[in-house]
């Protein structure tokens, strides 16, 4: 979800909830994202994670596509793009996962896949993504500065 204010673009990240997570800012923050399987529409299925994700369905807009990355750890990212807002009040309402903790610990513990969300101007949210997704970034302003 992108944004056009006074002071320029924004971008919405969110970041990962969970302990590992807990202290990290710089380089931790994602756009909406998760798991598709093989046959699955890969829109219909990014719609989706950023409604599990965030709590509140994206807008009906156009969706810009911006291609995929290939993270460190292998994972390959679709991704696209909608101009939008998140509601007045917003709180973010995430699915959860679960996962032992404290480690070794036989304890189970639920954690929401997303603890936070926020809009950031384009240079600040290159510094809070993931390094791999900062190519969507490039991409999304290379998309709206296009004819």
């Amino acid at each position: 979800m992108f944004r056009k204010t006074s002071g320029g673009l924004e971008v919405l990240l969110v970041h990962p909830g969970g302990p590992f997570f807990r202290n990290k800012d710089s380089g931790a923050w994602t756009i909406p994202k998760g798991e598709w399987m093989e046959d699955e529409d890969l829109l219909t299925r990014a719609r989706l994670e950023f409604r599990e994700e965030l709590g509140v369905d994206p807008a009906d807009s156009v969706f810009i596509e911006l291609g995929t990355v290939k993270q460190k750890g292998g994972k390959t990212v679709h991704a696209w793009a909608f101009e939008g807002n998140l509601p007045a009040n917003f709180v973010v309402t995430s699915n959860t996962f679960s996962m032992e903790w404290p480690p070794r610990s036989g304890r189970t513990a639920e954690f929401p896949e997303i603890d936070r969300a926020e809009f950031f101007a384009i240079e600040e949210a290159k510094h809070k993504i993931n390094s791999a997704q900062i190519e969507f970034l490039d991409r999304l302003i290379e998309r709206l500065n296009s004819p």
